[in-house]
């Protein structure tokens, strides 16, 4: 997109709105981002500065980390920065430069949402997961009901440390 009317043009501002196709990317070995991402971008000159804010969602397909259970999550991200035709300072990441007055506003976008992953998925904070003894899906309880294993060791070790106190 070029923005060379808004670069020079106090007080303009514009708003874009796009989809991103992200259904190729691997996390983990799963592709969790099937559906598109709507993307919202308004580009603003405000006092000579050209600030860009993206709001990013969509809904992804998830597989749980701990349990294995398939989910749909909801999944927002917000993203502000600066355009600039030169680097003011080498210190600030959230400066980008423009080369001929031309930003890849999908570019920027893919960028931050990546950025923005979750290193693992997980169904509910509170998760138990997977029995280590049995590979059963673990209940809100602590003891395994199909193995009888608490916590991965088996109920009758817990029992007689407790009986030896």
């Amino acid at each position: 997109m070029n923005v060379n009317k808004l670069l020079h043009t106090p007080e303009m501002q514009e708003e874009v709105r796009f989809e991103m196709d992200l259904s190729d990317l691997d996390f983990g070995g799963s592709k969790p981002v099937s559906r598109p991402v709507v993307v919202d971008c308004r580009l603003r000159n405000k006092a000579g500065l050209l600030l860009c804010g993206m709001q990013m969602a969509t809904t992804m397909h998830c597989v749980c980390d701990r349990c294995g259970e398939e989910y749909d999550a909801e999944k927002s991200v917000c993203y502000d920065c600066v355009l600039a035709e030169e680097r003011q300072s080498e210190d600030s990441d959230e400066i980008i430069v423009l080369e001929d007055d031309e930003v890849d506003l999908e570019e920027l976008a893919r960028d931050a949402f990546i950025l923005d992953m979750d290193t693992k998925f997980l169904c509910s904070e509170d998760c138990k997961g997977l029995c280590a003894g049995c590979g059963a899906l673990h209940l809100p309880h602590r003891m395994c009901p199909e193995c009888g294993n608490y916590n991965g060791r088996e109920v009758k070790v817990v029992k007689s440390v407790a009986a030896d106190k």
